[in-house]
């Protein structure tokens, strides 16, 4: 059962998400030729201010 996390910095709508799911779902049963039913994808919303780049906070960056 191929496994994909996607993290990302902020929110995402539950359109967006549904589109990242089906795209990368699809991409990966090509690939790797496995049933689509069979990949698991998730989706971890992280707070902008628990990223760090470059020594700086997300939600602190212009």
């Amino acid at each position: 059962m191929p496994y994909v996390n996607i993290r990302v910095a902020g929110s995402l709508s539950t359109a967006q998400k549904e589109e990242i799911c089906a795209r990368v779902t699809n991409a990966i049963a090509e690939v790797a030729n496995k049933p689509p039913q069979s990949v698991l994808v998730f989706i971890d919303e992280v707070a902008r201010e628990n990223i760090s780049v470059g020594g700086k906070l997300l939600s602190n960056r212009d």
